[in-house]
């Protein structure tokens, strides 16, 4: 999963974040724009988690999110595989 693109994609990240985790409020969303990598100390101290658990529900998150950076891949122009074109 590449975190870069889904920054790039913050806004459809921010409502399923929001729809996966309700506790987090818009003031903690707007804190973590940009900021990805915090996703797991705020679950862990919204939710009570364990660091662990924070972990591992915040990356079973992000294999969910595979859609959006395949719909970016899909987005770039296919490399030419080095042949010049006319």
């Amino acid at each position: 999963m590449n975190r870069d693109i889904l920054q790039g994609k913050w806004r459809e990240l921010r409502g399923r974040l929001r729809s996966r985790w309700g506790r987090l409020t818009n003031h903690d969303l707007d804190r973590l724009e940009g900021h990805i990598e915090q996703l797991d100390g705020l679950v862990q101290q919204r939710y009570g988690l364990a660091r662990e658990q924070a972990e591992k529900e915040t990356k079973a998150f992000f294999d969910t999110c595979e859609d959006l950076t395949e719909r970016h891949d899909k987005d770039q122009p296919a490399a030419s595989g080095g042949e010049e074109t006319r």
